[in-house]
């Protein structure tokens, strides 16, 4: 038999409420929450409670990636995670935030870059609430100039992009990578396919193929969790399928995006079902994507 498959959780998040600020799972509830209630999550994600819900998997190493924290102090959380990581092995890698846009950028990005484990940048610019009501241009966009000017400075810190858009505005933020090809990017939740019509699926594929065309955009294949609906297996086979053919397994990798996605599934139910949709991929193929990709995109020594 082969021996059990290794999994590199691209995308996590930890959070103490007792100790520190959260201002989304405290006082200020965000009221266009992509997965609608969630107030399920405003209790503690610790460490412990990972491994708890990972138990019966090889998860030999974990991508932090910021999880909302009090925006006054951005540097915070990475200091916070080191101090995990030193006391419970995980996280293995750290991606912070910053405001790209705010005149404090570089600060903040000198302050993340300081600690070890920190590998990139995730600063989601402002988006809209559906395709007809964007705004190009418009501050905190991907076409502000100081939005941009914020973006360039992640090559000088030698900082990844995590990249988090609904998919309508994925052919804009194509034109952000064109722009620096240096900096390497990765879009996050498979680009949001959250409208499953004919007519939905469709516009998601051609704004995939868009920012896929950028060699240096991967995909995180996570989070297909939907509005007020339940847990769609076949659906999401589908959806994971289309994803994988458009970037290519090279470019894909797992990620669990725990405990958000724990509103809809368990840990073992996505990956059970990630394994069923690529069960006709080899070996290989299926190693890249549950491990060795995200180990060399956030620059990881797995074992």
């Amino acid at each position: 038999m082969d021996a059990p498959l290794k999994i590199v959780d691209a995308h996590h998040h930890l959070w103490d409420l007792d100790r520190n600020y959260y201002p989304w799972l405290a006082d200020r509830p965000e009221e266009h929450f992509f997965l609608g209630d969630y107030s399920a999550l405003k209790k503690n994600f610790l460490p412990a409670d990972y491994r708890r819900e990972t138990a019966g998997y090889t998860v030999c190493a974990t991508v932090h990636v910021e999880a909302e924290w009090d925006r006054e102090a951005q540097v915070a959380e990475t200091a916070w995670l080191h101090e995990i990581s030193a006391q419970h092995g995980m996280p293995s890698a750290v991606v912070g935030h910053a405001w790209l846009a705010k005149d404090n950028c570089e600060a903040v990005l000198a302050g993340h870059a300081a600690f070890p484990l920190m590998r990139g940048i995730r600063s989601k610019p402002v988006t809209a609430q559906s395709p007809d009501k964007i705004a190009r241009g418009a501050p905190g966009t991907m076409q502000d100039p100081k939005w941009l000017a914020g973006f360039a400075l992640l090559q000088k810190y030698g900082l990844t992009y995590d990249l988090r858009v609904p998919y309508w505005h994925l052919a804009e933020a194509a034109e952000v990578a064109a722009r620096f090809p240096e900096t390497p990017m990765v879009l996050n939740h498979t680009g949001f396919p959250w409208d499953r019509s004919e007519t939905g699926l469709a516009a998601w594929r051609a704004q995939m193929r868009i920012i896929a065309e950028a060699p240096h955009v991967w995909l995180k294949i996570s989070e297909f969790g939907l509005k007020d609906r339940p847990w769609d297996r076949d659906s999401n086979r589908r959806v994971i399928r289309d994803a994988i053919e458009i970037f290519g397994i090279e470019r894909c990798m797992f990620a669990s995006n725990m405990p958000v996605s724990g509103l809809r599934a368990s840990f073992a139910t996505i990956v059970e079902d990630l394994r069923d949709a690529v069960a006709d991929a080899s070996r290989e193929e299926q190693e890249l994507l549950f491990s060795r990709n995200a180990a060399r995109f956030y620059r990881l020594d797995i074992v």
